[in-house]
């Protein structure tokens, strides 16, 4: 089991900025692929990004390739997802996910094992 904690999420003007945390608790946080999801009013869960055990891979959604980096400091247990070039339709519920797929690297939406509580990101136009 491993507990995730998001914040940093908020209102922000479309073009602007804005950088999710993820606080893991336990022991073992390098042996989780960790992962960013979104959900919208009305909309499929989508996965935003990923990011292998190590950091060394990342993906990303069509959607968001080129405005967002995720990236995880293994010695804070820690995933970040910066933000930028935000636009309406990134409003959402952000999610923090962690697997122990045996992929490198995970780029479906499902197989998520453990899950944060969300935060809430509004972007106005």
């Amino acid at each position: 089991q491993v507990q995730l904690v998001e914040s940093g999420g908020g209102l922000v003007q479309a073009g602007g900025s804005l950088r999710l945390s993820c606080a893991a608790s336990g022991r073992t946080f390098s042996s989780y692929n960790m992962g960013w999801l979104r959900q919208a009013p009305g909309k499929e869960r989508e996965l935003i990004g990923s990011i292998s055990r190590n950091g060394g891979i990342t993906w990303y959604g069509d959607s968001v390739a080129g405005r967002f980096t995720i990236s995880r400091d293994n010695a804070k247990n820690t995933v970040y997802l910066q933000m930028n070039s935000l636009k309406p339709e990134d409003t959402a519920v952000y999610y923090c996910a962690a697997s122990l797929s045996l992929l490198k690297v995970v780029t479906s939406t499902t197989g998520w094992e453990y899950w944060g509580q969300g935060t809430q990101v509004t972007v106005s136009s």
